[in-house]
C-alpha cells in the first residue's frame, strides 16, 4: 500500500473543480464504480510516475494538471533508474497488491486523462524520456526506430 499518496476521507480538502472534472472522466471513461475508486488510481499512477520522470517534462506536466494531482506527481523522488512501461505495471500491482491486469487498466485510464491535460507535444516529450513501453500505457503506438 502507498501511504505516502493516501489521506483519510476525514482529513481530505474538498476538490478543485479542475480535479473533480479529472475524476470524472476517469470514473466514466475508465468504468469505475465511484469517484474514490477513481481518486485511488489517480493517486497510485501519478505515484508511480512522479517516480519516473524528472527534469523540465516533470515541471511541465506537474504544470498542466489540477494541484490535486500534481502534488501527487511531485511529491516522489525519482528513481535513478527508471523502469520500463511493463516493470512499472508491474511495480504498482505490486505495491498495492492488486493484479496487473487491474493495474495496467488503471494506468491506461489515468494516462489517457494526462495525455488530455498535457497535450500532444509534452506527451511526446514524456515519451521521449521515459524507456521502452510507455507509449502503449498513454494510448500511442510504440514506434521503434530503424536499425
Amino acid at each position: 500500500m502507498i501511504t505516502d499518496v493516501r489521506v483519510p476521507l476525514e482529513r481530505q480538502q474538498p476538490y478543485s473543480g479542475a480535479y473533480e472534472q479529472m475524476l470524472e472522466k476517469i470514473r466514466y471513461e475508465g468504468a469505475y464504480s465511484t469517484r474514490e475508486r477513481a481518486d485511488e488510481a489517480v493517486r497510485l499512477v501519478l505515484a508511480g510516475l512522479g517516480r519516473q520522470l524528472t527534469g523540465d517534462e516533470r515541471v511541465d506536466l506537474a504544470a498542466c494538471l489540477p494541484p490535486e494531482a500534481a502534488r501527487v506527481l511531485t511529491a516522489q523522488i525519482p528513481d535513478p533508474q527508471p523502469l520500463g512501461g511493463w516493470a512499472f505495471v508491474k511495480d504498482l500491482a505490486t505495491r498495492v497488491g492488486a493484479s496487473l491486469a487491474t493495474t495496467r487498466w488503471d494506468t491506461g485510464s489515468v494516462f489517457a486523462a494526462v495525455a488530455a491535460h498535457a497535450g500532444p507535444r509534452l506527451i511526446t516529450r514524456i515519451l521521449d524520456q521515459l524507456p521502452p513501453g510507455y507509449a502503449l500505457l498513454f494510448g500511442r503506438a510504440e514506434l521503434n526506430s530503424a536499425a
